[in-house]
């Protein structure tokens, strides 16, 4: 409740653009009745999320609960508007919609560790493809719970839930979207919830895929993880099944855009011949919804093959990457498009428990680093 609160009294100018940016988001306004008024569109779908979240977080997810009513009373945001912020994030991932509405964001990431590590320490390179239109909204946190580790945070102003981040204990997490089919109970915790709490409450990867697998979700994504240790791992997630993936024999390396690899996991996924109707946005209509995840994972598997050790100026040029049909575009790891772009990139390092950060596109990327 105290952090929450905090955040909200820090934050809460930006906080207080969340409703304008509803009222442009896309994914949102395409679900609206034509013939009912958008404040009335809104007000029935703060209602409906109330109805799907309320009870299940204070059932399943109490501390996230009593930060969200913090951020409500320090940003003075209703508690109904926080509920509906929170519940696009798997509503627009239900493949139900997925046709229609694409995803938040893309997203891509990928860890070094061992020989493939210049300094030996285990690194995480992500970069966020998201809306611009959310960009004003991007925040940083450091979390100290009063039971619990303490966590360098990159979020969305009025989350309580977590995108990224890296906890004192070296273990780091990042969360890209995926597309799934297998949405039954609705009302559980979005994953960044569950990212939050296992940040607060796990020391290693190990621990993070047990505690996460164990906890109802709504929503699908795939976590990049990994720790001082040096462990690191894809985990993916539906709303039914989970599925850790780890290097092959001694490889050193990992990637993963927004497309599952395990085949337990496409079983659920969306159909790799799905596309985009007319109702999506008109730069997606009519394309695959894969097309950019299939794309990037090649160009990625093309990119990190062989034995080179990597640094972090090295990651950073990998995720600035154009060369995907010649030039910046949707399909690049380097997201540039008409709908989404890459936003924020973010690079992790579990052993000194740091970050580097920049809210722009990786290609013109100034870090700031940020140390627990």
């Amino acid at each position: 409740m105290e952090m929450g609160n905090t955040q909200g009294e820090a934050l809460r100018e930006k906080i207080h653009l969340s409703p304008g940016v509803l009222a442009q988001l896309h994914g949102f306004r395409v679900m609206q009745p034509h013939w009912l008024p958008y404040p009335l569109y809104r007000r029935v779908s703060e209602s409906r999320a109330t109805r799907f979240l309320e009870g299940s977080l204070k059932r399943d997810f109490r501390d996230a609960h009593l930060r969200m009513r913090g951020i409500s009373e320090g940003s003075r945001t209703s508690m109904r508007l926080l509920y509906l912020l929170h519940a696009l994030e798997p509503m627009l991932s239900d493949v139900s919609r997925c046709t229609v509405v694409p995803a938040f964001g893309a997203c891509s990431a990928v860890a070094v560790r061992g020989r493939r590590s210049e300094t030996g320490e285990p690194m995480i390179a992500k970069n966020f493809d998201y809306l611009p239109l959310v960009q004003p909204l991007y925040s940083l946190r450091e979390s100290r719970p009063h039971a619990g580790f303490r966590s360098l945070d990159f979020t969305i102003a009025p989350f309580a839930g977590t995108v990224d981040g890296v906890n004192e204990k070296g273990l780091c997490i990042t969360y890209d979207y995926a597309y799934a089919r297998d949405f039954g109970e609705i009302g559980t915790a979005p994953i960044s919830i569950a990212v939050s709490e296992a940040l607060q409450r796990c020391a290693t990867v190990a621990e993070a895929v047990d505690w996460i697998s164990s906890r109802p979700r709504w929503g699908a994504g795939i976590l990049m993880m990994a720790d001082a240790d040096g462990d690191i791992a894809s985990f993916e997630l539906s709303n039914t099944r989970s599925h850790v993936r780890r290097p092959k024999g001694d490889g050193d390396v990992l990637f993963h855009t927004n497309a599952f690899f395990a085949r337990a996991m496409q079983s659920v996924e969306v159909p790799q011949d799905a596309l985009y109707t007319n109702l999506a946005p008109p730069s997606l209509r009519g394309r695959r919804v894969h097309e950019s995840a299939n794309v990037r994972d090649l160009r990625f598997k093309q990119l990190l093959k062989g034995d080179e050790p990597l640094s972090p100026d090295q990651l950073a040029r990998i995720m600035a990457d154009h060369e995907t049909g010649g030039k910046p575009g949707d399909t690049s790891i380097c997201t540039h498009s008409d709908y989404w772009n890459t936003t924020a990139t973010l690079q992790f390092f579990p052993t000194s428990r740091r970050m580097r950060v920049a809210f722009n596109c990786a290609c013109r990327a100034e870090f700031t680093d940020i140390s627990l």
